[in-house]
């Protein structure tokens, strides 16, 4: 039973060259389903860790890393291929980028080890993953344009201000950090 998270987030990430396949190749329809199940696997694997207490170190690092993967990615892709705008992309995987950076310089120069996301953090993904699933649907044909330009805003300024906001915690962060070794 404490394998089954795992297991689940493990599929997730293994589906995401199949995912990018998908999208290259303009097969909005079946990325959709992808997408689908993707997030199937995802609430699945959090509820039997839960429900289990199959929780485990590995299953926190590997559940984030598969969101993260198939997030970014499917933004990339959509974006490579015309699809979606690109300064949304870049916004996206630019915020992933800069809190990847802060969270391994924080690993290696503090004791910190600890990164639970903000609230804003969530709403920002959320927001990403409502984004790339309704414009898959747009894309397939299911119609959703003026939603899907709502979402684009939506998920451009919750990306940016989460962003800011993890910023301003590293800066407190490492301000007493300082304050406290010394």
């Amino acid at each position: 039973m404490k394998l089954i998270p795992n297991l689940l987030s493990a599929a997730r990430l293994a589906l995401a060259p199949y995912l990018f396949f998908l999208l290259w190749r303009h097969e909005y329809a079946s990325a959709l389903a992808v997408c689908f199940f993707a997030g199937l696997t995802d609430a699945l694997d959090g509820f039997a860790a839960r429900r289990f207490g199959a929780a485990s170190r590995v299953g926190a690092y590997l559940d984030p890393i598969a969101d993260k993967v198939l997030l970014s990615g499917a933004f990339v892709t959509l974006a490579l291929s015309g699809a979606i705008a690109r300064w949304l992309a870049a916004l996206v995987v630019g915020r992933d980028l800069l809190i990847l950076v802060a969270v391994a310089a924080a690993f290696l120069l503090t004791s910190q080890r600890n990164f639970p996301p903000s609230i804003w953090g969530k709403a920002s993904t959320a927001a990403q993953i409502a984004f790339i699933f309704f414009a898959l649907a747009q894309l397939s044909g299911l119609g959703g344009m003026r939603l899907v330009e709502a979402l684009k805003w939506v998920t451009a300024a919750l990306t940016a201000w989460s962003g800011i906001h993890y910023a301003l915690r590293g800066v407190r962060y490492s301000g007493s950090f300082q304050h406290t070794s010394q």
